[in-house]
């Protein structure tokens, strides 16, 4: 188990190596500079970029950018969004905030998803299942960030029930009562998809004869799927459930947008519009991390869950 885990390790490191790689290219290729300033005159703007080694070809300045990580644990500092701050401290300030909304999401789409999706397969082809399933292709379908304007429009303008922006400002309860409609609008979509699949693996499940088997012990229904149903189907799910986190956490950008939420979706589309390089390298390296740890997870959980997962038909592993 522990070969299998260091290989899936290297394996996350090498291409969170390869990501880094790119996303630094990526940036420092885009149009414009980061020391883009009317106030400034053309002398100090060469001056400052040949400082920061940006007049120097792309492989010497990634050359430079690693020597500083490896050495100096050193990520650069934000020239736009926060002037002189390190781009990992100007992060670090806004992911608890991104960590609520999409935790809180998770917490109501998970328990619901399951209630729907045993709801669904249980009534299986009746009328609560098609809506049910006409719900799930919504769900899918839409973007969240199309939710959250409707649920802005009619829920926070029409009805007047929610705030149309987050206020950070105000107290803990009017804070939480801000953070409403983009936690719905983000935990629609994960709804959706726990439902789709959790119906398709009982209905399957439910039908098999060990099923039958549990019923003719005496148990009910309910225990039989329980204790038999959803143990069985639990595990193809920890490859859905598991990454959601992640998924959420990037589809939160625009929204984050959409309602001034000050976290990291925010933040990552003022770096952008700023060309504020180091800040968008590093928000770009914790949305990667974000998204590689949660396919490292999956894959030590069916390490765990099911051996031939991890020998992977080789006695030696």
């Amino acid at each position: 188990m522990l070969k299998y885990i260091w290989k899936r390790l290297i394996i996350a490191i090498f291409t969170l190596l390869i990501i880094l790689s790119v996303a630094f290219a990526v940036v420092r290729l885009m149009p414009g500079s980061v020391y883009d300033d009317p106030n400034l005159s053309a002398s100090v703007i060469a001056i400052l970029e040949e400082k920061a080694h940006l007049n120097e070809p792309i492989y010497i300045q990634y050359g430079y950018f690693i020597k500083g990580i490896i050495l100096e644990n050193n990520w650069g500092v934000s020239v736009k969004v926060e002037p002189g701050v390190p781009a990992f401290q100007v992060l670090l300030s806004k992911i608890p905030i991104s960590l609520t909304i999409n935790l809180m999401s998770l917490i109501i789409a998970i328990p619901i998803g399951i209630v729907v999706g045993i709801i669904s397969a249980l009534e299986k082809n009746k009328k609560s299942d098609t809506v049910i399933s006409l719900g799930v292709v919504l769900g899918i379908s839409i973007p969240s960030f199309v939710f959250a304007s409707l649920l802005q429009y009619f829920l926070g303008y029409k009805l007047g029930w929610f705030s149309l922006l987050y206020e950070p400002t105000s107290s803990f309860w009017n804070q939480l009562h801000s953070m409403m409609l983009p936690v719905i609008a983000l935990a629609l979509g994960p709804i959706a998809t726990i439902t789709r699949y959790l119906r398709g693996e009982l209905i399957e499940v439910l039908n098999s004869d060990f099923m039958t088997l549990a019923r003719t012990k005496g148990l009910t229904q309910t225990q039989a799927i329980l204790r038999h149903a959803l143990r069985n189907s639990g595990i193809p799910m920890v490859n859905v459930i598991i990454p959601m986190f992640a998924n959420i956490l990037g589809g939160s950008m625009v929204i984050e947008r959409l309602f001034a939420i000050p976290g990291v979706g925010n933040l990552m589309i003022r770096s952008i519009n700023s060309n504020d390089y180091s800040l968008t390298i590093a928000i770009l390296i914790f949305y990667a991390a974000i998204f590689i740890a949660s396919i490292l997870l999956v894959d030590i959980s069916y390490g765990i869950i099911d051996p031939r997962v991890r020998v992977g038909g080789k006695k030696d592993e």
